[in-house]
């Protein structure tokens, strides 16, 4: 089975905008370039900059809690730590993160569009190479899992449900194009090739009510979790995957089921 790379995408802050590529260099066991570096942890996350460990996704400012979180638009320089948000009604804010003022500063713009407690006020978050993945705290090697979405599962999903399911709901780092719908869950174990690099699927994607949010509108407005279950008896849609070799990975590049 021979499909396409159709999207290539990276989330520089965890529960952040997504930011397109053309083309990404992979190696093995490193994840995806530049994904999930930066976060804002909550205050009484006990996250540790010096000693960063995995913890739960809901330490951090992201949709599973915050849906307001997607009304915005985000874009950060990693090497300058510039960070600027688009607000929904058009304002545009920038913050110099690599300055304590400008941590201070977005910090308090998050608890304040988020009505969050003195308790759970936020801090930004880095500890390269730790990545804020959300499967981080299943193991090391999960922390730098690349997550890969199959288009087709998605719109038979939405065919299923009778509406639109867009895929920047999955918030993931490949969309593949031209496989049959749910190939990618019968891999786990196996070897998959995009463009010239071979990858092993690691796991399946459990599915969390994150993905009822509707990534225009910032609303919660469809239990995509609880269709999956309806429709497939389970909630998985897409799969983490590994690299096994380095290599430039390209928008278009073939994607083979090996």
């Amino acid at each position: 089975m021979i499909g396409q790379v159709e999207k290539l995408q990276t989330f520089p802050v965890k529960g952040l905008s997504a930011v397109a590529h053309d083309r990404v260099d992979i190696a093995p066991g490193e994840g995806f370039p530049g994904d999930r570096v930066f976060g804002f942890a909550k205050g009484n996350s006990g996250f540790d900059a010096s000693n960063p460990k995995p913890l739960p996704k809901d330490r951090f400012l992201v949709l599973l809690e915050h849906e307001a979180l997607a009304g915005l638009k985000t874009r950060m320089n990693p090497a300058t730590l510039q960070f600027e948000i688009t607000t929904q009604d058009g304002k545009n804010l920038v913050f110099d993160l690599g300055e304590s003022d400008g941590q201070t500063r977005v910090c308090q713009f998050f608890k304040n569009l988020l009505s969050l407690s003195d308790e759970e006020a936020p801090f930004f978050a880095q500890a390269y190479p730790h990545r804020f993945t959300d499967v981080s705290v299943a193991s090391h090697q999960m922390m730098n899992a690349i997550s890969l979405l199959n288009r087709a599962s998605i719109e038979e999903l939405a065919e299923k449900a009778g509406t639109y399911i867009d895929p920047a709901r999955f918030r993931g780092n490949i969309l593949v194009d031209g496989w049959p719908p749910f190939a990618e869950l019968d891999l786990v174990g196996k070897q998959l090739q995009l463009g010239d690099i071979t990858f092993e699927v690691l796991k399946r994607t459990r599915r969390c009510p994150a993905t009822r949010v509707n990534p225009e509108t910032a609303e919660r407005d469809l239990d995509v979790p609880g269709l999956i279950r309806r429709y497939y008896g389970h909630m998985d849609m897409g799969v983490y995957i590994e690299a096994r070799e380095s290599g430039r990975l390209e928008m278009g590049a073939p994607a083979k089921i090996l």
